[in-house]
């Protein structure tokens, strides 16, 4: 199952429908309408079990059961007011969480179990930061970049310019795209993006695929989540 906005792009989400059934998020009088369809508000996935906040609507995690996907609550749920909005936003890979660790739920940091823990000031951590495997990353955060590279780590920076967020100047990388396997999901055309190319030469360094889900700029949707 895939897992994104309800405010995607249509065409978007008519390509991810070749990779499986759709979960669309929408919400009311959780958070701010900029991201109330956000996966990464709500989600956050570690291994293999998805941590979902308490405050959404249960129709969703109804599917998750008809479907047998293993997810638990948080603890804590998301509110209108920053810091509160980002407490599910982490990113956890195999080895590594990253988040501004003096807000993340605490259900994520036992479930994070022994991975190593790496604090950024970002609270928005996985609207600007794309895992990719192997802990190689790509962020639109000049700080998250600092701390990641700091730690021994592979990481291209891009500017958010240029990636459509309604009500904000911009929105971010990591909001954009996705991953399955080697594919990297990519909400819009790099050719629309500026440092585009940067990322084309990124993936394929790394051996990864851009797979551009619809001819327009890029949008942040809040994460595609492959599960």
């Amino acid at each position: 199952m895939i897992i994104c906005d309800e405010r995607l792009p249509y065409p978007a989400k008519v390509r991810l429908t070749d990779f499986g059934e759709l979960i669309e998020i929408h919400t009311e009088n959780i958070t701010y309408g900029a991201i109330s369809g956000h996966p990464d508000i709500f989600f956050c996935p570690v291994g293999d079990v998805i941590v979902v906040s308490p405050a959404l609507p249960s129709i969703y995690t109804d599917i998750f059961n008809a479907h047998g996907i293993n997810w638990m609550h948080g603890l804590k749920p998301n509110t209108f007011n920053y810091p509160e909005s980002a407490i599910y936003n982490a990113v956890v890979t195999d080895s590594l969480l990253i988040h501004n660790l003096v807000i993340t739920d605490p259900v994520i940091k036992a479930k994070a179990g022994t991975r190593k823990q790496i604090h950024v000031n970002q609270g928005y951590t996985r609207c600007n930061l794309l895992p990719l495997p192997d802990d190689v990353f790509i962020t639109s955060d000049n700080g998250i970049y600092s701390v990641l590279t700091g730690e021994g780590l592979d990481v291209l920076y891009v500017n958010p310019n240029g990636i459509l967020l309604n009500g904000f100047p911009n929105g971010f990388i990591g909001g954009v795209c996705g991953v399955k396997q080697d594919k990297v999901f990519i909400a819009g055309s790099l050719s629309q993006y500026k440092e585009g190319q940067k990322i084309r030469d990124f993936l394929a360094l790394h051996a990864l695929t851009p797979f551009e889900l619809y001819d327009g700029p890029l949008f942040d949707g809040g994460s595609i989540f492959f599960i």
